[in-house]
């Protein structure tokens, strides 16, 4: 039985509870049967000894792997992820979250196994199409297991790869950060939103952290804008055409499946993506090579209008939770929000104004800003409290 002996004193002290009452709800609850999943505790050592056991099998192959010949290094491979399956599907009778845990192990182990024989049987490289074949491994486990470590493992790896296609295919021509940049916005915001509210929990949290980050690597991306150097090219029609199917045709046919969800902020993700990387200013150097040698050198920085864009869809970010009563969302858009700002004030207006006057200025926008972004959050988050059923 869970406590809540403080509850029901702060109820019986305010006079909402009479002590028959809560007499009657202490021996109802006495009688329940006690929960039987995991405690947060026990999740932690779960996944840390996951990590652990995975770290210590790359470490051990690594270190013996010169010492042993082809037929070695096969049947080592094929054992390493044998066994943990294996491992896997006899604990999961008796102990689930063991049995996840072990799968899991065995389908990263799956990734490094694949790259392992290419490089045995010296196979072409086309490293993308490692990455498929373990995205293929985890959509299996996913579909044969239902476990939730199998399905936030095909949800990172399946854009993994088309990010890997893209940035292969794209190698050496102007605007390849831009594209990349792209991608990585419009899946994050895809994935920031798709799962809002989902009973799984776990996918939710992690497909949620990954998105973040991705989406803050996408802008830094983006923002790089068309730089290039020497004899770099275009690139080409054709790879444009299936870069924008993979930036924004596949997350729209996906956010169809969540329509209230994610539609609406994949859509302005794509906008987003299509104005930033133009709102810039852009310059010419000559790079010298060697004497007598020189060559041009292309640079961009963003200008103001980049700043007030993504100020503006952290801002969006922000609606979008309050509507969808998502608490992460707001507080996600509110730190992007202050990030922009910190980051305009550093990049505009810190060098300007002196090394004393610009940390005196800092300090009071982390003060004065910090209070009212934290005021408004609580407000927010009061006012989604009030809304939810």
């Amino acid at each position: 039985m869970f406590d809540i002996e403080s509850l029901l004193n702060r109820w019986q002290s305010a006079g909402v509870l009479d002590q028959p009452t809560a007499e009657r709800i202490r021996r109802w609850e006495a009688g329940q049967k006690q929960p039987t999943g995991l405690q947060w505790q026990g999740v932690v050592a779960l996944i840390l000894g996951a990590i652990l056991l995975a770290s210590g099998i790359v470490l051990f192959v690594s270190a013996h792997w010169d010492e042993l010949g082809p037929g070695a290094r096969f049947t080592l491979v094929l054992a390493m992820v044998g066994v943990f399956h294996t491992a896997g599907a006899s604990t999961r009778a008796s102990y689930r979250a063991m049995s996840t845990a072990l799968h899991a192990v065995g389908t990263a182990a799956t990734g490094a196994a694949i790259a392992l024989v290419g490089q045995i049987f010296n196979i072409q490289e086309h490293w993308p199409a490692a990455i498929l074949l373990w995205a293929l491994a985890a959509l299996a486990g996913w579909i044969l297991l239902h476990d939730q470590a199998q399905q936030a493992m095909t949800l990172l790896l399946v854009p993994a790869w088309l990010f890997s296609e893209l940035e292969y295919s794209t190698e050496r021509h102007i605007g390849q950060d831009v594209y990349l940049g792209r991608f990585l916005f419009v899946w994050a915001v895809l994935y920031l939103t798709a799962y809002l509210g989902s009973k799984r929990k776990a996918v939710q949290g992690i497909l949620f952290g990954a998105a973040a980050i991705a989406a803050i690597t996408g802008v830094v991306f983006m923002l790089t804008s068309w730089r290039s150097w020497g004899d770099m090219v275009a690139i080409p029609l054709h790879m444009r055409v299936w870069g924008w199917i993979a930036i924004a045709a596949l997350p729209v046919f996906f956010a169809l499946f969540r329509l209230g969800k994610s539609m609406i902020p994949v859509a302005a993700a794509i906008v987003f993506c299509c104005l930033l990387p133009w709102c810039n200013r852009t310059w010419v150097t000559q790079m010298q090579w060697g004497i007598g040698r020189s060559q041009p050198y292309t640079q961009s920085e963003p200008n103001v209008v980049a700043y007030a864009l993504v100020a503006a869809f952290a801002i969006f970010i922000i609606w979008w939770g309050v509507r969808q009563l998502s608490r992460a969302l707001v507080n996600l858009g509110i730190v992007g929000f202050a990030i922009t700002v910190t980051w305009f004030f550093f990049s505009n207006i810190f060098d300007k104004v002196g090394r004393s006057l610009g940390l005196i200025a800092m300090g009071i926008l982390f003060l004065a800003g910090g209070w009212g972004l934290e005021r408004m959050r609580r407000r927010l988050i009061a006012r989604m409290l009030e809304a939810r059923p």
